[in-house]
């Protein structure tokens, strides 16, 4: 068992030290990876495209590589999970290629901020077809429409997926001689990685923060404190994330509705609570008009994926399943990373490098101390994002670390330092030097800001005329070339052809073979609130 108690070794060294072995260091391959990449299909002038989803991709609701996200417009590519995130990087070029062969003079839109929108009303909701199932995701975008608004939804990120072996949990629980269940041990230790996750995902804003600037149509006449890069361009100069700001992905109604939370029952509570909560102002939009739904409730929240959270705990769902359900019965089986934006400089919007510091970064998280969190940590864990997503190259920024003041460049260094060891260990795992590689990188991001991608991205906006718009669409014009160029070889275009085509099939037997109504099927999805799960001590 080990000494937890040791003078001469902190936890991490400790957990370093276990698997740092012939027998164990193989573990650390066994964790899962995987991307969901979004994107807009624009057409050749940078303008959204309103037509329906390319019928050449298959089913949105059934292909379980391509779907799309709020819109028809926006696309999702998924990726399965891989043991190495270099071949889930692969699967996600291929899924590219592929997808350009399907298009009709149209290409995607290689940024986190949107191509010129056209008005509210004419950007379409995702279609899913007639089944309950797709219904109900259909009526959920409704709601998302009324109460947000549909030019937030058309914001595009990259979500990474992540796990360790649960033989790896296994083994660290044994030998820290915890008796917990497996299961309530390893959803703990996902739960941990999350605390660390938000004292530190400032850094991830600074490293890879590549939204600083964004057409000032988009805003549609909303207050701000941006200022004006040139006619159609606002920007903040020290930006690294708008669409991590209070302009984009942000939600008032939301605050405070996940308060920091110390175990997985915590945030079970929490969302749950938030699902059931009658809020009067979407009441008044209506839960139907005209006999057609119009949202799915008028609580705080319609579901349990409408809370904005940068990084949430994950369990693979079962048809019809809802999220806290699955995590109540089966626990935590992954976290889903949801603070990174598109890389415009890169065709799938995140390289191999980046990838190889997230697994770095999120397995320090997962092996260092977590000590329990509260309410105050919370906000200044928030303050610390928030000053860095609008302020994070500004010279001399000071963050807090537990009430006390830190450049954001020395606690950057700490953090990459003691990430270093782990950096070392997947390499000697991987036999490579690419993750100690990434970590050089980052260190020179924090040497010189002007190597962050959001310097970088107005740095080629001022190429551009200052105009954000003609960056993105040279960028994406750009990438469209290149996969119109490396078109998928005849093996991979069946692989997808079938994949289409027996996507469209299973949506068509869903269709023909659902029985009941709609409205039945609602009413009992609406019933099975987090107040119905079996999870001791869960109810109030």
């Amino acid at each position: 068992m080990l000494n937890l108690n040791s003078p001469t070794r902190n936890l991490l060294e400790q957990r370093l030290q276990l698997i740092n072995t012939p027998a164990n260091l193989p573990l650390l391959q066994q964790g899962l990876r995987g991307i969901e990449r979004e994107t807009l299909r624009v057409n050749a002038q940078g303008q959204l495209m309103l037509t329906p989803h390319p019928i050449g991709l298959g089913s949105a609701l059934t292909n379980p590589l391509i779907t799309t996200d709020y819109s028809e417009s926006l696309l999702e590519f998924i990726t399965p999970a891989e043991q190495d995130i270099s071949i889930a990087l692969d699967k996600l070029d291929a899924i590219h290629r592929f997808s350009y062969t399907q298009f009709n003079n149209e290409m995607l839109w290689n940024n986190s901020i949107p191509c010129e929108l056209p008005t509210e009303a004419e950007i379409p909701i995702a279609w899913y077809g007639t089944s309950h199932i797709g219904m109900i995701k259909h009526v959920y975008r409704r709601g998302l429409a009324l109460r947000y608004g549909k030019s937030m939804q058309c914001i595009a990120g990259i979500h990474y997926n992540y796990s360790l072996s649960e033989n790896l949990w296994k083994l660290i629980a044994q030998a820290e001689g915890d008796k917990r269940k497996h299961q309530d041990y390893q959803s703990e230790s996902y739960i941990a990685l999350i605390r660390n996750f938000h004292r530190y995902s400032w850094l991830l804003m600074y490293l890879f923060g590549a939204s600083p600037a964004l057409s000032k149509s988009f805003l549609r006449g909303r207050q701000h404190n941006l200022e004006s890069l040139s006619d159609d361009t606002l920007y903040l100069p020290y930006a690294t994330s708008l669409r991590m700001s209070d302009l984009g992905y942000q939600n008032n109604v939301q605050d405070g509705l996940v308060p920091p939370y110390n175990t997985l029952l915590d945030y079970m509570r929490s969302l749950s609570l938030a699902v059931r909560k009658p809020h009067p102002p979407y009441a008044e939009l209506g839960i139907k008009k005209d006999g057609e739904w119009m949202q799915i409730n008028s609580n705080v929240l319609q579901i349990e994926n409408e809370f904005y959270a940068t990084i949430r705990p994950k369990r693979v769902i079962k048809t019809g399943e809802r999220p806290v359900e699955a995590l109540c019965a089966r626990g935590v089986q992954y976290i889903e990373v949801r603070c990174m934006d598109v890389d415009p400089f890169e065709a799938l919007g995140i390289n191999l490098s980046t990838s190889r510091f997230l697994d770095a970064f999120l397995l320090f998280c997962a092996l260092d101390e977590s000590p329990l969190s509260n309410q105050a940590e919370g906000q200044e864990n928030l303050d610390n994002f928030a000053l860095t997503v609008k302020y994070g190259r500004k010279p001399n920024l000071n963050l807090q670390n537990q009430g006390k003041p830190i450049s954001l460049k020395a606690w950057g260094e700490e953090l990459l330092s003691k990430i270093k060891p782990l950096a070392l260990l997947l390499d000697q795992q991987t036999q490579s030097t690419e993750h100690q590689d990434s970590l050089a990188l980052q260190f020179a991001k924090l040497a010189d800001p002007e190597l962050t991608p959001s310097a970088r991205v107005l740095k080629a906006i001022s190429e551009h005329q200052n105009s954000f718009a003609q960056f993105a669409l040279a960028q994406s014009l750009h990438f469209a070339q290149h996969f119109k160029a490396n078109p998928p070889d005849e093996k991979q275009t069946a692989f997808f052809e079938k994949l289409a085509a027996d996507s469209i099939a299973e949506q068509t037997a869903m269709e023909a073979n659902q029985t009941g109504s709609f409205d039945e099927f609602i009413e009992d999805y609406r019933s099975r609130t987090s107040s119905q799960i079996c999870c001791e001590g869960f109810q109030q």
